[in-house]
Order: C-alpha cells, then structure tokens, then sequence
C-alpha cells in the first residue's frame, strides 16, 4: 500500500484513478493526502429535473460527466463519489447526475436525452475553453456514447465495461455465450443477472400492464430467486410473455427468434440504447476498458466498439477484474499489478485533453 501511495505521489493523476479502480483499500492511505473537493448540489432542467453533485476545483482545466451504472446509490455510489472526489482534486470539474431509471435497474430510452441534458449542462457550467469529458459506467456507457456523439465540443469519451449492442448482452446474459469476429466464447455467467436483464427490459415495453407486472416479477424474484411467480406470469400479454421467453430462455440458437417477437417499441428502444452505429460518430477519442472476467457484460463489447471507431479508439483489457471491480481473490495480486499499468497510459489520455 505504501509502494502505490508513493507512485501516485510521483506520478500524478493517471496512476492515482488507475490505484482508485485496482485497489479500493487504498482509501485509509490516499484520502489525507488528498483531501476533499468542495461538493455542490444542482439540477439538470428538462422534462424531468435531475439531481446531480457537482464536484469543483478552485480553477478547472477540463470538466468530466460521470454516468453511473444500475445501482441503487446511483450519484452517490461509494466508488463513484471517490472517483469524483479525485478527479477533482486533479482540477477536473466533475458533474455526477443521478439517473432514476438506471437507479432502479430499469432502462426506458429516455437515458440518451437525459444524459445530453447532463453534458449541455456541464457545458455551461465549464465555461467557454474548458474541453468535455463523458464517461459510461456499466449499463450506463450504452446511452452515454450515444449522447456524446450527438453532443458537439465532447473532446474524449470513456467507456467501462459498457455494451455495444443490448443484443449481445442479452445472449449472454442467458446463455453465457459471446463473440467477436471468428472467435466464440462460453464462459459461466451468473444467473441471478436474468432477474437484472428482466427488471431493465421491462421499462421498453409498450404495455404498461406488462411494464408494472414485469417489474413487479423483476423486484420480487431479485430478492428469492427462487420465488413463484407463476400466477403473475399467467397475467402477462403477448409484450410481456415476450420479454418472459427471452429472460427463461438458456439456448443460444433460440435468441434471433426471441428478440424478433419482441414488440416494435421495445426493438425500437434497444436500438436507440445501442451505442455501436454511434461509436463512428464520435467526435474525439473513445477510451474502452474492460473485465475480461466480466459475468454482466461480455468484454467482446468493448472491442465491437473499438473496431468501429477505428484509430480513435484506446482499448484496455483487464485480466484481474471481474463487472464491479478486482477480482477477489489472491490469485488475481499478479494481475491486477499489470492492469494497473495497462490503465496508465489510457487513463493519462483521458485527463490531458487539450
């Protein structure tokens, strides 16, 4: 521990976020030293005002939107409000809105424009000559690319452990299966992320019957898994029974089929929530990092966006992380010394933008 506070005294703000997301006990050693920005509270305007912290340094060079994952802390997500507090110790403005829809593992669509607001906000608030910085978190990196495309004078976009298309996650999520060019993967994949991949399609659907009986499966089966909930199935109509056979369904050739019998609002929203046509648009840099042990999102998504953003994209892979963080084990020490300086050269690339 002491070894990575020295080198993050050394050399400054890239290994500091790569020791925030390697080592999370790290925290005793880094929080005197650094202190803590002052922290704001602001909103967002729009159809429906967002709460947002906004993090401030007494004289920022760049400002950064952090959008944050399916978590129900949302803004205020522990590992996220450290980042936050770091990067602006780093005279990085930062800007962290919370999301009610991610906030409650639940997508809708409406994230993209939610997420655009939240980048012309900031925009403001930066000030003339201050460049911008938007980075995706899990779930919430999808619809974060997709609004910084769309967005002008975004100078770099992060992508960690997002999705290039809703499509693939849904394959794997239910069969642990996933590809990229000639090469396929099956891996063991954790089945309590059904229960997830439930609660988030259920908000796409067009009928509001099924939306609520769907959410109300979702809420109930992520607290038993093993719950019934046999009878609130019964009830379901054609858009929910849907939604149903793709969440139950375990074999990877059944998938095209499943998703085509979704219903068109829902394809449409997938569409809209899937970055992938987006990647090539950017206007500055794409930087994508990666679990390669990733049991929510397959790490296959990330290089899908690499190769259609062609050179403007950076791409880590990390050996020792997993969706959420490290690996938890001791086998993974090795690994997550090298993943920290992979993250190095990515992470200095996403604070000196110019």
């Amino acid at each position: 521990m002491l070894v990575a506070s020295l080198l993050a005294f050394r050399f400054g703000p890239a290994i500091l976020f790569a020791v925030v997301l390697a080592a999370p006990v790290t925290d005793p050693w880094l929080a005197p030293a650094l202190g803590e920005a002052r922290l704001e509270e602001t909103t967002i305007p729009g159809d429906r005002r967002i709460r947002a912290d906004l993090y401030r340094p007494p004289a920022p060079r760049q400002a950064m939107l952090l959008v944050h994952g399916l978590s129900p802390a949302g803004r205020r997500q522990p590992d996220l409000a450290r980042l936050a507090q770091l990067l602006a110790r780093r005279d990085t403005l930062v800007m962290v809105p919370h999301f009610e829809g991610l906030a409650a593992f639940q997508l809708s669509g409406q994230e993209v424009d939610e997420i655009g607001a939240g980048i012309a906000r900031l925009t403001r608030l930066a000030g003339p000559g201050i460049p911008v910085v938007v980075a995706g978190f899990s779930f919430g990196a999808g619809p974060a690319l997709v609004a910084a495309a769309a967005a002008p004078g975004v100078r770099r976009v992060a992508s960690f452990g997002g999705y290039a298309d809703l499509r693939h996650v849904v394959a794997f999520v239910t069969t642990g299966t996933h590809g990229f060019g000639a090469r396929r993967y099956a891996q063991k994949f954790e089945e309590y992320n059904r229960w997830k991949l439930l609660a988030l399609l259920a908000g796409l659907i067009d009928d509001a019957d099924d939306r609520e009986r769907l959410i109300e499966i979702a809420a109930g089966k992520l607290v038993n898994p093993l719950g019934d909930t046999a009878a609130q199935e019964a009830e379901l109509g054609v858009d929910g029974r849907a939604v149903m056979a793709i969440v139950l369904n375990r074999r990877e050739d059944a998938v095209p089929a499943l998703l085509a019998n979704l219903g068109p609002r829902t394809r449409d929203a997938m569409d809209r929530l899937s970055p992938l046509p987006a990647a090539a648009a950017l206007g500055g840099r794409l930087l994508l990092v990666h679990g390669q042990g990733d049991d929510s999102i397959p790490f296959t998504e990330s290089l899908r966006l690499a190769e259609a953003a062609g050179a403007r994209a950076r791409t880590v892979i990390l050996r020792g992380f997993h969706h959420t963080g490290p690996a938890p084990t001791w086998s993974a020490l090795l690994d997550r010394v090298a993943d920290g300086g992979r993250l190095v050269g990515l992470v200095d690339d996403l604070l000196t933008v110019r």
